[in-house]
């Protein structure tokens, strides 16, 4: 019998479907929809993969799991296409033989992959007016030390060559007193194999001293920072309930630019949260030129429900709509003009499917006749759409 799991949202969940499709023991075929509830666009999808799952196997058993059905079981559970509905603390455990309380996060790796998420917490503790993941999540829980390098090392023997550390708020980690830049030292000196360390979105105003002791000087620790900045105004962070203001934003990239030369910054941003005017709106676009933004992930807000956000006076619609697309708009002529920069350059490159990879900055990178894992120093020759050409130098 089969399990064959479908996944939306954030990295998290990817790694954790990884983990049921690795563990899961069942005596009938079952499809395991692990949701998002990021965005109501988010649910929306979910719904349609349920849907579609039904379609095309009309034999399996569907378990609905992830955020979407943990803040609202009732209405998954109606679906018709729907056989059961499990939360986010027993997702593991529903399918994959573990204990029946998994409230702990689960270190999880991505298996046979070259790039691999070993996750290092879940949960988060800060209310940001927009977000209700805290509620599908609870609160922030951290792994030991021990069970992390032990899932580093487990992914690294089936052959991964990057390791990326993920959770729901990574830059909160704390176990036993060690903090995020304390763990990512410790892995580094500890298991010799892990030539390739990534980190996952960072809440720049939690960035410690440790961490940033490896951004200055450890070259196995990739130079590409995506930050959870989610606006450029003062006032919009504020009502967002963010604890940094966008002096902080740009000081933050300014120090580690300053720590690395090689650094390149991704970033999170909403448009069109409520009370929005034209003025923030544009604070937050001149953000991408001061923090340098390579690589951002653009969200047109959404209104979840049982937020404070969602009893703010809310934009238009069609406003959103347009002050999202400005921003992807900027945000992709810049990463345009960063990627043509690097033609003619030397970057070392790790490939991860057949001929497709990446840079240590985090540019996509294709090479003709390279092999999955091939890893190196490559010259960039040209610009093909969104990604960069090479040959091995």
């Amino acid at each position: 019998m089969s399990v064959e799991t479908i996944t939306l949202g954030c990295r998290l969940n990817f790694a954790e479907s990884e983990t049921i499709k690795r563990l899961a023991k069942a005596d009938e075929d079952w499809v395991v929809v692990n949701s998002c509830a990021v965005t109501n666009e988010a649910v929306r999808q979910t719904r349609q993969a349920i849907r579609q799952s039904r379609r095309q196997r009309p034999e399996a058993r569907i378990l609905v799991t992830g955020c979407a059905a943990e803040l609202d079981r009732g209405s998954f559970a109606n679906m018709p296409e729907v056989d059961r509905v499990v939360g986010n603390d027993n997702k593991i455990g529903s399918l994959a033989m573990l204990a029946a309380k998994t409230s702990q996060v689960v270190p999880a790796g991505f298996l046979g992959h070259v790039r691999s998420f070993v996750a290092v917490q879940t949960g988060c503790d800060h209310r940001c007016t927009f977000c209700s993941i805290w509620r599908a999540r609870g609160p922030s829980r951290s792994l030991s030390f021990e069970a992390i390098r032990d899932a580093v090392q487990r992914e690294l023997d089936r052959g991964a060559k990057e390791i990326v550390l993920t959770g729901v708020d990574i830059t909160s980690y704390h176990y036993d007193a060690l903090g995020l830049g304390e763990l990512c030292q410790r892995l580094i000196a500890t298991v010799p194999d892990l030539g390739r360390l990534r980190l996952s979105s960072l809440d720049s105003i939690e960035i410690d001293e440790p961490l940033f002791e490896l951004i200055a000087g450890e070259p196995r620790l990739m130079p590409h920072f995506h930050l959870s900045l989610q606006a450029g105004d003062d006032m919009i962070l504020k009502r967002m309930k963010r604890r940094h203001s966008r002096s902080d934003a740009v000081r933050m990239v300014e120090r580690i630019k300053s720590a690395r030369a090689d650094a390149t910054v991704g970033a999170d941003l909403i448009a069109g949260f409520p009370t929005e005017t034209e003025e923030m709106a544009l604070n937050s676009l001149k953000l991408l030129d001061d923090c340098d933004v390579i690589a951002a992930h653009i969200f047109p807000f959404s209104p979840r429900p049982n937020t404070p956000a969602e009893r703010m006076p809310q934009l238009a619609r069609e406003v959103v709509k347009v002050r999202a697309a400005r921003l992807r708009q900027a945000a992709s002529e810049r990463r345009t003009r960063w990627l043509r920069g690097l033609v003619g350059s030397s970057q070392r490159v790790l490939m991860e499917n057949n001929a497709k990879g990446h840079s240590d900055g985090f540019a996509p990178v294709r090479i003709e006749q390279s092999s999955r894992g091939d890893a190196g120093v490559a010259r960039m020759t040209g610009l093909e759409g969104d990604h960069l050409t090479a040959v091995w130098a």
